[in-house]
């Protein structure tokens, strides 16, 4: 007999036990005007075998599996090996959460403390958190790190390259704090933020610089300039890393002076979901350690001298003082993490490298056939991984829509985010794809034409 926990002799009985009559009188202390004074739009209940009918109607909507992808704009498809869904279902993995008690949590915390181990060699950084919920709020929780770190600054300076979504978040992070924030453009025709833009915004009132590498339209920027620029004016650097890929042929950000490397680790073994469940990162200097939101998992010995691992940092208010507090929405992603811990567990550093260099191989086989396609041109002219920028002879909506009837996601309109973007497509090759397939992308394109 299946729970229905609303039923109404359910409800008295509760609220028998909390000393009042009616569901209301739990709502007084809330004035009338703000209260909802009609029923929820919802449709009325259906019979489990009507819900599933619904469900496949929806389904069917959907483009087939079989829909050739280009698709990226920070969330890229890679190959997951089949081990991970494997491990992954495994009860002990599948039902972890926060560790508290470290006598019965040892699997729990080193996986974490590997994960974090893994994390700050890919970054070149010093200590990485246990994770948070995904790149988006990752990158606004390193800015209010920043904030902390730079009392009395209060200017934030974001690249105008920076994932539009990414920038959404930040936005309400940080709309009812004393914090302004600032784009710093683009140059033409490199793609790379504009040096002498930076230059011109730059004050004693900014408190970080934040640089998305590669940016959001897949041009990999100079982080050494742009890093000791900051550092001249007491601004800290913030990268933010939507394709985790990157990480393993890239010099890592901490190698360019980066203070805080944040971003997104789905590449690392997580589908392309619709929505999630993603996993955030974030990876400072040792010296800014305390102000590191979320929980830091250490390694220890024990009364007998034996390896462990407990949770040797956690600045939430559940643990401290509210006020003290770096961050209360800042739950790390356990699931996910063992996801990415076990993909990248499986690669090593070569198997990660090796398919790093396939998606820039492949990459450059798609510049290559690009020139001899009437009506498209590259965007920029900067240095790229796994996803370009194209002019298009037509709007890019249009270029899509037709690409779509041949059964190929041929990229992002970046109309959707830049009007004065309309006509460009941002494409995404990984090696999900080959080269009998970009040629089918080329074709389609040609054909949009």
């Amino acid at each position: 007999m299946r729970f229905i926990p609303t039923s109404e002799l359910i409800e008295q009985v509760m609220l028998a036990e909390m000393g009042v009559e009616r569901l209301e009188q739990l709502f007084a202390s809330i004035p009338a005007e703000l209260r909802l004074q009609r029923e929820l739009a919802l449709p009325p209940g259906m019979a489990e075998q009507e819900q599933l009918a619904l469900f496949q109607r929806w389904a069917a909507r959907n483009r087939s599996r079989d829909t050739l992808s280009f698709l990226g704009g920070g969330s890229y498809s890679h190959f997951i090996p089949l081990t991970i869904d494997s491990l992954i279902q495994r009860g002990e993995f599948l039902t972890s959460y926060t560790p508290y008690q470290a006598e019965v949590s040892q699997g729990t915390l080193q996986a974490i403390f590997e994960f974090q181990t893994f994390i700050t060699l890919l970054t070149g950084m010093e200590v990485a958190n246990a994770s948070v919920y995904d790149g988006a709020s990752a990158t606004a929780e390193a800015i209010l790190m920043a904030q902390r770190l730079t009392r009395g600054r209060t200017r934030v300076l974001l690249a105008a390259s920076l994932h539009p979504y990414y920038r959404r978040v930040v936005e309400t992070y940080t709309g009812n704090l004393d914090i302004t924030l600032a784009d710093v453009p683009c140059e033409e025709p490199s793609g790379r933020m504009d040096p002498a833009a930076l230059e011109g915004l730059l004050g004693d009132d900014v408190s970080c610089l934040v640089v998305q590498q590669p940016n959001f339209f897949g041009v990999v920027e100079d982080l050494d300039s742009l890093g000791e620029r900051a550092r001249k004016a007491g601004a800290l650097l913030i990268t933010i890393v939507t394709e985790a890929l990157s990480l393993a042929l890239l010099k890592p950000p901490g190698g360019s002076g980066a203070d805080i490397v944040a971003g997104e680790a789905q590449s690392f073994g997580l589908p392309v979901y619709y929505g999630g469940p993603y996993l955030g990162f974030m990876a400072t200097r040792a010296a800014h350690l305390r102000q590191l939101p979320g929980r830091i998992s250490g390694q220890t010995v024990d009364a007998e001298g034996r390896r462990g691992f407990v949770l040797t940092l956690a600045t939430r208010e559940q643990h401290i003082r509210r006020e003290k507090a770096t961050s209360n929405i800042c739950t790390n992603q356990n699931l996910a993490m063992t996801v990415a811990l076990i993909y990248l567990t499986l690669m090593g550093r070569e198997g990660l490298g090796a398919v790093a260099r396939h998606n820039v191989s492949l990459l450059s086989y798609f510049r290559d056939r690009l020139k001899a396609l009437p009506g498209y041109e590259l965007r920029h002219s900067g240095p790229s991984f796994n996803e370009i920028t194209l002019a298009c002879p037509r709007p890019a909506g249009d270029v899509v829509a037709a690409a779509l009837e041949k059964g190929i996601a041929p990229g992002i309109d970046l109309g959707r985010f830049f009007p004065e973007r309309s006509h460009e497509l941002l494409v995404a090759v990984t090696e999900t794809q080959d080269r009998a397939a970009i040629d089918r992308l080329l074709v389609a394109l040609g054909e949009a034409a």
